[in-house]
């Protein structure tokens, strides 16, 4: 009977105690600290430095904000990196920016100048540097324009080629005598 009577009186008590405790916690991890506020995703841009060594242009652009891409920098990105063999453009897999845009961050230089060695490549361009004994892949990711050939000025093509195989986003090929690194949007591989 005692008990029964402890149980009546102090049970709500506790169940009070109980709620009033985790609303407070509720409250506390969900309040933004102050300290520890960082910009929206929506705030952040994707910048891209870019020296073509072909055609001698030169590009500076952002082509995302946040988690949108800007149509007309794409299109511009589309028109620079252009077969430069035979002026035709191809749509890129916009994955290769962020890809690149990743690299630099992933090197600690965030605004550095991204040389360009080659872009989309079509069929006839991807031919022509096959019977030319430039060991290019018969169905390179080049004529998809999903992939891109790159140097970074004060950059070993070993740790450019080393950062790249650390993101695991597409395939990554080192040509230590040409001074350049292949990265695409492909599967994860390497040569």
């Amino acid at each position: 009977m005692m008990a029964d009577f402890l149980l009546e009186r102090e049970l709500p008590l506790l169940l009070r105690k109980s709620f009033f405790a985790c609303c407070v916690f509720l409250v506390v991890i969900s309040s933004p600290s102050q300290a520890t506020e960082t910009p929206s995703s929506s705030d952040v841009s994707y910048r891209l430095h870019l020296f073509h060594t072909h055609t001698g242009q030169r590009l500076d652009i952002v082509y995302r904000h946040g988690n949108s891409y800007d149509p007309e920098a794409l299109a511009q990105l589309n028109r620079y990196l252009r077969d430069h063999r035979t002026g035709d453009v191809r749509e890129y897999d916009p994955r290769v920016f962020d890809l690149l845009h990743d690299l630099t961050v992933a090197l600690g230089r965030p605004n550095s100048e991204i040389n360009v060695v080659c872009g989309y490549r079509t069929p006839w361009s991807n031919q022509y540097l096959r019977t030319h004994g430039h060991g290019v892949a018969k169905h390179s990711l080049h004529m998809q324009a999903m992939a891109i050939d790159i140097r970074v000025p004060g950059v070993r093509t070993s740790e450019l080629r080393d950062t790249a195989l650390s993101l695991h986003r597409g395939g990554v090929g080192y040509y230590a005598g040409s001074d350049f690194v292949h990265v695409d949007v492909g599967r994860v591989r390497r040569w």
